[in-house]
């Protein structure tokens, strides 16, 4: 009845992290621990193209099929072009697909275009060098022939005149006759965006500057914050180069698809939809869980490791509807320290707590370089291990978190102290398994109860009324993988 676990994804060397060889244990090598597979908590779940067989021969099959679609007319020979990316991408399954769908974008352009020069410009948050990290692991930086370059939100910026006043994208976003916007569709975020507007995000965030992407965290909230992308990306001056969009279309199992378009609305039409109806289930069968106790360990920042293609942030507000934009709270998103006073009282008795099913936190291997001391905070935490103890005690994003968490020398003694202290023996490992969930064995028993109730929820009651909220089509559930 129990299956070994999943291998976790591989550890990463980052400035970001501690050094791979001081993680001793992942999450997946302790005793009981199973893995439960997507296909059976999500039968409908849609087939991928990686991982596969076919492995990333299908990522480039599949980009270049979209890209045959795509009218690139506009870009004339001598012309030059960026092909834009986010992070985010990176941190899909190794990266790699993400990485080669980028290289054949870079590919099928120079072939038909003749353009002069096609480049890599990668754009990220708070972690400045971080895509530079990734354009070297994966040589990108060879490929685009020394024109791949990371893009942080305190580089250079260039004003853009938009319907909302003056905003700021960076310079070397917009350093080319055009821009190719080359992202993903994962939900990631879905407590800022709300699935609304979600293929037109970076241009209010990775490709802006930060006084402008600072709008999704710090000044309109998420929802307002939407229009801000969306008048950058509408501005004459975006439209003059934009000459299409290149999305790798993702299900909490991998990736499924590559989706192309010069009509970036379509793209947002079908990811606003699939998002819902291949993420819906998944977070909702989070939110089912009653109690259980959380492993972080994966290389990304505390909020951003995965679980079946979900970040923990997803878990931290999974107790309720994320999609729901008749929420009694619309505008707030319940994890950032922006609605709670010192010392973590929200700021109106209704905005609503943390997940309360997460009992403890057992903080085994994530980076710094996004604030993280929220979440300690709010939930028993205890880190591994001196060496990452001290890494975010010199991290000026996370100076306090130590001072809410334990400290443990190992990870066997991490989870015997969170055992003893939570009363529950349900685990859940966000270690970015792929193809299913690395869980504890009355975890696993708990899913495959629950699931079946679950899915029928959403498919009956809560995707049609998410669909109705945004005004979309229910028909265009059998348009999208």
């Amino acid at each position: 009845m129990y299956s070994k676990p999943l291998p976790p994804a591989p550890t990463r060397k980052s400035q970001y992290g501690v050094d791979p060889s001081l993680v001793q244990k992942r999450g997946a090598e302790l005793s009981n621990i199973t893995h439960v597979p997507l296909s059976e908590l999500i039968p409908d779940q849609p087939s991928v193209i990686y991982p596969s067989a076919r492995g990333l021969a299908a990522v480039r099959s599949e980009t270049e099929a979209a890209l045959a679609k795509v009218d690139m007319s506009m870009i004339s020979e001598g012309k030059t072009v960026n092909i834009l990316a986010s992070h985010h991408g990176f941190t899909f399954l190794g990266g790699e697909p993400y990485a080669e769908m980028l290289r054949t974008i870079k590919d099928v352009v120079a072939q038909r275009t003749k353009a002069k020069e096609v480049r890599l410009r990668a754009g990220l948050g708070m972690r400045f060098r971080e895509t530079e990290e990734y354009i070297k692991a994966f040589k990108l930086d060879e490929y685009f022939n020394g024109k791949a370059q990371g893009m942080a939100p305190i580089d250079a910026g260039i004003p853009i005149e938009t319907s909302l006043g003056t905003l700021y994208g960076l310079k070397r976003a917009y350093d080319a006759d055009f821009i190719i916007h080359a992202h993903n569709s994962d939900v990631r975020e879905v407590h800022f965006h709300r699935q609304v507007d979600r293929a037109v995000k970076p241009f209010g965030m990775s490709y802006a500057r930060c006084e402008t992407r600072s709008t999704y965290h710090m000044n309109l909230g998420p929802r307002a914050a939407n229009f801000v992308a969306r008048a950058i990306f509408e501005s004459p001056f975006v439209q003059s180069k934009f000459a299409f969009a290149a999305f790798m279309i993702m299900s909490p199992a991998g990736a499924v698809t590559v989706d192309a378009d010069n009509d970036l609305y379509a793209i947002n039409d079908r990811t606003t939809v699939g998002g819902m109806k291949n993420y819906g289930k998944i977070i909702h069968l989070f939110g089912a869980v009653d109690d259980c106790i959380v492993i972080l360990d994966f290389p990304c920042p505390v909020p951003y490791v995965f679980a079946s293609g979900v970040i923990y942030a997803n878990m931290v507000g999974a107790n309720i509807d994320l999609f729901d934009l008749d929420n009694p709270l619309p505008p707030y998103t319940w994890y950032t320290e922006t609605y709670y006073r010192e010392g973590g009282q929200p700021l109106i008795p209704d905005i609503p707590p943390v997940n309360p099913a997460i009992k403890a936190v057992v903080h085994n291997y994530a980076w710094v370089g996004y604030p993280a001391v929220f979440f300690a905070e709010h939930t028993p935490t205890i880190v591994v291990g001196q060496e990452q103890a001290e890494l975010f005690n010199r991290d000026p994003m996370n100076l306090n978190y130590m001072k809410h968490a334990l400290l443990a020398d190992n990870l066997d003694a991490a989870m015997a102290f969170a055992y003893r202290t939570t009363g529950t023996d349900k685990v859940m490992i966000f270690d970015g398994a792929s193809g299913g969930l690395n869980v504890s064995h009355s975890l696993a028993d708990l899913l495959r109860r629950v699931a079946p109730g679950v899915n029928e929820k959403v498919d009956k009651v809560l995707l049609p009324k998410w669909l109705a909220q945004r005004d979309i089509d229910v028909q265009l559930l059998d348009q999208v993988a």
